[in-house]
């Protein structure tokens, strides 16, 4: 999560006030700190709103969810939402159904229900606000009538440290505190808006929390009326209007720069394809396959990158010290016993360095009959970096290990015939190269 966000906004406001009005809130037997923040009832639900989240995409892909809000498993998991006190109350009006506008059309189009899941789905399995953000944005992308930034309420109970709540309420306080122009319905208002937010969390942490609830919080009891802003450095609307559309800017800009990579992205081999040809590779040679634990939600082929593949490591693998680093190698081919048979790094862009490391922990293991079957899969470009890597003295045991390169370039030219007549791991072995 970013360190230190900068905004315009907040250099017109007087912090010191803005202090004491959190000492007071957070003394307040009726505000939503002590209410609703600290209430326990409010962390027993994250676990029960994830699982519910992870029923709505279950169905979704199944193709059993329906056309209807009322008796779905999306209004099991809102309304547990909507249950949390005063500060979610009316959370289900933006899911409703509202046949006159036909909105929001997640009920009767197929394609925005699927974008709508994979949105909730990505965000499941993920771990970093990077990927939180793009999977927003792809799904802001379909452009689904009716369904806006409300949409984002179910991601701050799987990531409540980097999605802020969203309702009227913390608009309204958002708009009053700061002095800017936030617009309810608008995707991209709400990001500019939770950048400052991030970044007033960020000025008073010590009297906050890293969990966006709490500052949400605070808005929305200042936007219901409970609490009045304190005054501003300025009165000048003008500055106000303007800085705010410079935070606005600033998150356009990010989404212009994120749309321009993804579009160079398209037109290379991408890293989620090739884990997709190594897990059909592996299962048609009879392996079980594993997929890395933040990789598993990815889109792919239809579905889901981990569509088919193992639920869970073997108890051999996921009890162990390295268990973490194990289940974020990117493919693993495990034979019927629980035995890893191969295991392969895909370096598409990123560092060499994370996959070796990753590999060194899956054969220090203890548990992994893996040597020799270890492999570091990148582009035909690459080669000479990941050799350069090898070479490193931190990982002089890697050549005790046999780690081969296999190149991109020959696992697509032979892929679809080693799955045809393939058997076990000779055809990848006779592809590979040495890196010694």
């Amino acid at each position: 999560m970013t360190a230190a966000i900068s905004s315009p906004l907040l250099s017109a406001l007087d912090h010191d006030a803005i202090a004491s009005l959190i000492r007071r809130w957070r003394d307040d037997p009726g505000g939503t700190y002590r209410s609703w923040f600290l209430w326990e009832e409010r962390t027993k639900n994250f676990r029960s709103i994830r699982r519910g989240i992870e029923q709505v995409v279950r169905e979704i892909e199944a193709d059993t969810f329906g056309v209807a809000y009322k008796g779905s498993s999306l209004e099991t998991v809102v309304g547990s939402i909507a249950e949390q006190r005063q500060m979610f109350k009316g959370a289900d009006h933006a899911f409703l159904w509202k046949p006159k506008l036909r909105i929001p059309d997640i009920y009767e189009n197929r394609d925005n229900q699927l974008a709508f899941a994979r949105m909730l789905e990505t965000c499941r399995c993920c771990t970093t606000e990077q990927q939180v953000l793009a999977a927003i944005r792809t799904f802001t992308s379909h452009g689904v009538k009716g369904l806006g930034p409300a949409a984002a309420n179910p991601l701050y109970f799987l990531h409540p440290t980097i999605v802020a709540p969203f309702n009227t309420a913390i608009v309204n306080g958002y708009n009053a505190l700061t002095g800017a122009k936030v617009k309810l319905g608008k995707w991209d208002e709400y990001l500019a808006m939770r950048e400052g937010i991030l970044a007033l969390n960020q000025t008073h942490r010590t009297l906050l929390s890293n969990d966006l609830g709490a500052i949400g919080g605070l808005l929305f009891d200042l936007g219901s009326g409970r609490y009045t802003a304190p005054p501003r450095g300025t009165d000048d609307t003008e500055a106000d209007r303007a800085a705010w559309l410079a935070d606005l800017e600033r998150v356009r800009s990010d989404a212009r720069a994120e749309k321009a990579f993804a579009a160079a992205e398209r037109d290379d081999v991408t890293h989620t394809q090739v884990q997709g040809w190594l897990r059909d590779l592996g299962r048609s040679l009879g392996f079980d396959v594993w997929i890395a634990s933040n990789d598993r939600g990815r889109p792919y082929d239809g579905g889901r990158l981990a569509d088919g593949c193992l639920e869970r490591l073997p108890a051999a693998l996921s009890s162990g010290p390295a268990a973490e680093a194990i289940g974020l190698i990117d493919v693993l081919w495990l034979e019927p016993a629980g035995e890893v048979g191969a295991a392969f790094e895909v370096e598409h862009t990123t560092s060499i360095h994370s996959g070796i490391v990753r590999m060194l922990d899956l054969a220090l293991s203890g548990e992994s009959p893996a040597n020799h079957r270890m492999f570091l899969v990148a582009p035909d470009a690459r080669e000479e970096a990941v050799r350069a890597q090898i070479r490193r003295p931190a990982f002089s045991r890697v050549a005790d290990l046999h780690v081969r390169y296999l190149p991109y370039g020959e696992l697509e030219a032979n892929r679809k015939a080693i799955m045809r007549f393939g058997r076990g791991l000779h055809p990848i072995e006779a592809l590979a190269r040495e890196l010694n």
